[in-house]
């Protein structure tokens, strides 16, 4: 690396501003963002999204915000003078938008995607759900992953959350494995605070941001198929939607009759799960990992997922709960769940060792030990990808003059 880069510096360039308590994406990053510190990196954080009342004061923990804008030169003279040693892009749309610009003002910085999730495998699902069939190998093959296969190849390494995920890169998308670092959620291995007992329990929750449309679905999915078997046979069972950003749509199914309860943001989502005896969350589709499923594991709550809820989180571990994808089934395992108290503790039970085994800090000090060596052999590194050379150059010779040129045009608005 250059002897002039300031030591240990990382530019984050956020497609928003971390929101922790609206979504998984945003305690996600924020590990990140921690992560960079514990090893003494100064961190800077942009994005030209513009923040919310949600947004996390990145300030109060030490880390600098500023501003960027979308086509915009300004940006040039921003990075030059920053000049980090390392850039780390919050999804696939970030690097198209700001990667050509980091390489032209800034080519010995070390660049990093973060995934976030697989977006073209919830692209392809997303496809093969709403016409009716059975997801297939082709379905990946979409316009998105068009963009974000590329993204991954022009960075010097990508972020994946999902074991899953990484198979399908390496083995459908021919990804080189020194390109991609696993990293899932980190859990805290500390489990001294007791968890609320069977008894101290009541009803069911689903949580999860309502922009997300798997979240979304899985609602509608409860509503119409699942919850009028649960409450036929539990009469006095309710169950406690709650999420982020909920549109009338989602307050329209809001019904106290049939205990169907739209509850909204969950300022803390640990708490808001903690009291419930069963979290549902029926997805139908979708990629990554599931922060609720995360949470549900934290509290000691016991869940009942489908087949993508549960992907790639358990390994060899029995899932704390049931996965099942029939919504007859789900409500019968819902009902058996929710009244059986052996069923119940046995569950809760297998959470420990599954977040211990599968979600501890030791895959981020594998990230973290994998960005120190390639800070050492950078050139190496990109001589042996030559995909992505090629693609970067393509890159700064398409969305370079098309960003300026909507530059230009912005001029004379």
């Amino acid at each position: 690396m250059s002897a002039s880069k300031s030591p240990q510096s990382v530019f984050v360039i956020g497609k928003v501003w971390p929101e922790p308590t609206s979504s998984a994406a945003g305690i996600r990053i924020l590990q990140i963002l921690k992560a960079f510190q514990e090893q003494g990196f100064q961190i800077t954080f942009a994005s030209s999204a513009g923040k919310s009342p949600f947004s996390f004061d990145l300030n109060s923990i030490g880390i600098e915000e500023a501003e960027i804008e979308l086509n915009n030169s300004s940006f040039d003279a921003f990075i030059a003078e920053l000049n980090p040693e390392i850039v780390l892009f919050d999804r696939f749309s970030t690097e198209e938008q700001f990667g050509w610009r980091v390489v032209e003002n800034c080519p010995e910085t070390l660049r990093i995607l973060d995934t976030e999730d697989l977006h073209c495998l919830r692209e392809g699902r997303r496809i093969a759900f709403k016409e009716g069939r059975a997801f297939v190998s082709s379905d990946l093959n979409n316009d998105i992953a068009k963009r974000e296969i590329a993204s991954i190849l022009r960075c010097d390494l990508s972020l994946i959350i999902s074991e899953v995920e990484m198979n399908v890169l390496q083995n459908h998308f021919r990804i080189p494995a020194e390109l991609l670092v696993y990293v899932p959620f980190i859990v805290d291995g500390n489990f001294n605070k007791p968890w609320n007992t069977f008894e101290n329990r009541k009803h069911f929750v689903s949580i999860g941001n309502f922009l997300h449309e798997p979240n979304w679905d899985a609602v509608l999915y409860l509503k119409q198929s699942i919850w009028p078997t649960i409450r036929s046979k539990i009469p006095t069972a309710e169950l406690h939607i709650c999420g982020a950003y909920p549109s009338q749509k989602v307050h329209q199914l809001h019904n106290p009759k049939e205990g169907f309860l739209i509850k909204g943001r969950a300022e803390d989502a640990l708490e808001a799960i903690e009291n419930y005896r069963v979290l549902v969350a029926p997805l139908r589709f979708g990629a990554g990992l599931k922060g609720k499923l995360i949470d549900a594991m934290q509290t000691g709550t016991p869940s009942i997922t489908t087949s993508i809820g549960a992907e790639g989180m358990n390994g060899d571990f029995d899932w704390p709960g049931v996965i099942v994808d029939s919504p007859q089934q789900f409500a019968e395992e819902c009902i058996q769940l929710h009244e059986k108290k052996e069923l119940w503790e046995n569950a809760q039970s297998g959470i420990k060792p599954l977040l211990k085994n599968r979600f501890s800090a030791e895959n981020l000090e594998k990230f973290m030990e994998i960005v120190s060596q390639l800070s050492l052999t950078l050139d190496q590194h990109r001589s042996k990808n030559f995909l992505g050379q090629m693609l970067m150059h393509h890159s700064l010779a398409s969305t370079k003059f098309m960003s300026k040129w909507i530059e230009e045009k912005n001029k004379i608005k």
